[in-house]
């Protein structure tokens, strides 16, 4: 096989692990942010909070949300009065964050579905692009982030907020653990899906290390690039400027 990618542990053809990631995340759909509060004990809210707080939301900005599905940074950054277009590749993700934005009364968001590999929008349209917890997911990072960098304007600003590798002493063989026997549990238990949380973290140790994915984000031409580790480094917020 000529062109293999990672699917957790395994290496699959790019097709099938589009297709395989689809799966999962169709599966998860409506418990994800349940499982989210399970998995992290509730500190996924922080992180995003943190990651909206450097992002800097402005009234009146076009930011794009990638793999924003059910809404948890949208909906933060709405209250800037930012205009926020929320896509995903997959449409069960998207259906669970429209049906949110309902609940809260947010009637000012485009939901558009779009793969990160090649969007449709034009180049140099947005003043930010953001991406929480996506990214590891795109089956040709290189490719999502060179599309990040076209569809922003000048000036524009790229964030992502991804799981890393922490460099705590100690404290990366007790997650280590946790991951890898407890959250397929927890899933089992709350999803009713052990197989798709067993990916998601196996998925993570595939990530590129911080100091790696900064030097992606730099090829794919952007400047100024900054990486922010979060407990040690199991949570990264990533940035760079399109200069």
């Amino acid at each position: 096989m000529s062109d293999t990618v990672s699917f957790g542990y395994e290496e699959v053809s790019a097709d099938e692990k589009e297709q395989r990631v689809g799966a999962v995340f169709s599966s998860v759909a409506r418990k994800y942010d349940m499982m989210n509060d399970a998995m992290s004990a509730g500190m996924h809210r922080l992180w995003k909070d943190k990651f909206v707080r450097r992002v800097k939301p402005r009234e009146g900005e076009h930011i794009l949300d990638m793999a924003g599905g059910t809404g948890d940074i949208a909906f933060r950054m709405a209250k800037s009065g930012a205009l926020i277009t929320v896509s995903d590749i997959n449409q069960d993700m998207l259906d669970v964050g429209i049906d949110r934005a309902v609940q809260r009364g947010l009637d000012g968001l485009v939901w558009s579905r779009q793969n990160a590999e090649e969007l449709t929008f034009p180049d140099r349209f947005f003043d930010a692009y953001t991406i929480a917890f996506g990214i590891r997911n795109v089956t040709h990072i290189d490719k999502a982030l060179a599309e990040a960098f076209r569809v922003l304007k000048y000036g524009g600003r790229f964030f992502c907020l991804e799981f890393s590798t922490t460099e705590w002493p100690g404290f990366k063989e007790i997650y280590d653990g946790y991951s890898h026997k407890l959250v397929p549990k927890i899933g089992q238990m709350v999803a009713g899906d052990a197989d798709s949380y067993r990916y998601l973290i196996e998925s993570i140790r595939r990530f590129p290390p911080m100091p790696e994915f900064e030097a992606m984000i730099r090829k794919a031409g952007f400047k100024h690039t900054r990486v922010e580790p979060i407990m040690g480094g199991l949570v990264a917020i990533h940035s760079g400027w399109k200069v």
